[in-house]
């Protein structure tokens, strides 16, 4: 219990120094990490006036704030977790593995998605091969649900961990898009090994999701 304790003050610490933090408070922002979108949106333009936005993992709604408040005409996010509702955002409390939400968010979407995003990671076992191939996992079912909702040209974002365990993930991206990048956005903490897979120039068809399923 003393540990935890301990752990829990140095997060509380941690929080208080973190100029991030404060900026979300100051902004009206639900978390810090709005703050990466606006990063990774800054250089590589990946929101503008009038798309659809998916946000996959959305608690606790950051990410469609930026969305929202950068101009998309749709945005609907998706958690397992409730989420307050953003003015201009819809959100489901659904599984992303649920064979049925596709057709729900496809209706709420209103046509095809111009940008798909992934902020989605799992409970950490502090073991960091394990929590690697558990990110990886969860990149690629976002994958696979966004290859059948995205507009030609649409762009994907998704959090990975630093590992190379992604080689999957990365030639079914590469086959889908103009372009993969990485990128760890200033807002990112120095100390942790997210990183987020760009794709931008969606070009193909859900069949190249298959080569997921193939490695």
């Amino acid at each position: 219990m003393a540990q935890r304790t301990e752990s829990s003050r140095r997060w509380l610490a941690r929080q208080h120094r973190d100029p991030y933090v404060a900026a979300a408070h100051a902004q009206g922002w639900r978390s810090r990490a709005a703050f990466k979108l606006i990063e990774l949106d800054e250089r590589f333009r990946l929101l503008r006036r009038g798309v659809r936005v998916l946000d996959l993992g959305a608690a606790p709604g950051g990410w469609s704030q930026v969305a929202v408040r950068r101009g998309a005409a749709v945005v609907v996010g998706v958690d397992l977790l409730p989420i307050d509702p953003v003015q201009g955002a819809s959100f489901l409390q659904a599984d992303i593995a649920d064979p049925a939400l596709p057709a729900r968010l496809r209706t709420l979407l209103g046509g095809p998605a111009d940008l798909v995003l992934s902020d989605m990671a799992p409970n950490t076992t502090g073991h960091a091969a394990t929590d690697h191939v558990r990110i990886v996992a969860l990149a690629e079912t976002a994958f696979a649900l966004a290859g059948d909702m995205m507009a030609p040209g649409a762009s994907f974002v998704a959090k990975v961990f630093q590992g190379g365990a992604e080689r999957g993930l990365l030639q079914a991206l590469k086959a889908g898009f103009a372009s993969v990048r990485h990128a760890k956005p200033p807002a990112s903490r120095k100390e942790s090994s997210e990183l987020y897979v760009v794709a931008t120039g969606w070009r193909a068809h859900r069949t190249d999701t298959a080569i997921l399923t193939r490695t």
